[in-house]
């Protein structure tokens, strides 16, 4: 039998259960994994499962079911450890829908392990009653859900309007973030998005942050990627690669935390405007020794629990609302219409132009060394 399994978040990496998962399925057939999302490539480095799981490409889950489908596989495991098991199924009833509008007919078995080793986990066969999942449940301890029960338990709701979304598993005081962008704070464990004309304009059960909509633009509700309080919970000692520096001084500009910081990863340094994109973008920087200047204004939502920085790297401290406005100016300036720029020599050149376009603006700023 040959097996696929696409594994999602850092939780279930971080958790040990990813790779008992995978040697466990591997009594069954041959396995290949691949994982989707940022946060949790990073766990995938830190744990050195580079070479268990595909870590190449930035895909969403339902993509990379898409490609296990095309791969032929028997059966596609779908590995996933969410706050709850309310998150955790309602995840993996959007990820397989997702999966079957693209692909439509002859849809290959999709079973899914949510939150293994709690009380509340669950294993789901969303479209098969194959024997596995017997075999699975009872070695596991893990209570079969069927897809009519995530179904009835929390989706109907949600069909209140095409333009409302019911966020599940919240509690007050957490980042609210779409598609990596940081729009509100929960007030209440009950979360409901409202847009209109493809933006959000109202929240039920918390606060939106004007400044973090204005980021986010505009959003189609139903695909989008939400998630809320931390990215990644685990305590964990950072793994640096090492990597061979490039030959010449390279430095790119990252426009927003949603991006593919991976793609980066041969810079010599990179530029990063905002507080939640700085701390996302070091952390994952830090992992191939890149050092970032962070443009930030001190309105910080943490979204991971340690940002890791590199030494050398240069964080300005600039007044409130100047960062969009500073990050303008160093794209214009700096690298015009491209993202990457090789017409300095050091880190320290680009960081006395930065000092010269703040102080054009007239703007107050501290700069902190990471030493």
């Amino acid at each position: 039998m040959r097996i696929g399994v696409v594994v999602h978040g850092p939780n279930i990496i971080d958790s040990g259960y990813a790779l008992e998962l995978i040697d466990l399925l591997s009594n069954y057939g041959e396995v290949k994994a691949r994982l989707g999302g940022t946060m949790g490539r990073t766990a995938v480095i830190d744990a050195s499962l580079e070479g268990i799981i595909d870590i190449s490409r930035k895909l969403v889950p339902s993509d990379s079911l898409k490609i296990f489908h095309d791969d032929n596989v028997d059966v596609i495991f779908l590995l996933n450890y969410g706050k709850s098991d309310v998150t955790g199924q309602v995840f993996g009833y959007k990820v397989y829908n997702h999966y079957v509008e693209k692909i439509k007919e002859n849809v290959i078995p999709v079973i899914q392990i949510e939150r293994p080793g709690e009380d509340d986990g669950s294993i789901i066969p969303w479209n098969n009653d194959l024997d596995i999942v017997r075999g699975l449940s009872h070695k596991l301890d893990l209570a079969v859900v069927t897809p009519e029960d995530v179904y009835d338990n929390h989706i109907r709701q949600d069909n209140a309007g095409v333009n409302q979304r019911i966020v599940h598993g919240v509690s007050p005081g957490e980042n609210i973030m779409v598609n990596s962008v940081v729009i509100g704070k929960t007030t209440s464990d009950k979360l409901t998005l409202i847009a209109k004309d493809n933006h959000i304009v109202d929240i039920v059960g918390g606060e939106l942050k004007e400044h973090g909509l204005e980021k986010l633009g505009e959003v189609d509700l139903e695909s989008a990627i939400i998630k809320t309080g931390l990215l990644r919970h685990a305590k964990v000692t950072p793994r640096v690669i090492s990597k061979d520096k490039p030959d010449e001084f390279k430095i790119t500009f990252l426009d927003h935390a949603g991006e593919d910081v991976y793609k980066f990863r041969n810079s010599s340094a990179v530029i990063t405007v905002g507080d939640d994109t700085t701390l996302i973008s070091s952390d994952i920087l830090y992992r191939f020794d890149i050092p970032v200047i962070g443009i930030t204004d001190g309105d910080l939502d943490k979204v991971v629990e340690d940002g890791f920085k590199v030494k050398n790297s240069i964080i300005f401290e600039v007044e409130s609302g100047f960062d969009d406005i500073i990050g303008q100016d160093i794209k214009r300036i700096i690298f015009g219409d491209k993202q990457e720029s090789a017409d300095y020599s050091s880190i320290d050149e680009v960081k006395d132009i930065i000092i010269e376009i703040i102080n054009n603006i007239n703007c107050k700023y501290k700069i902190n060394y990471i030493k």
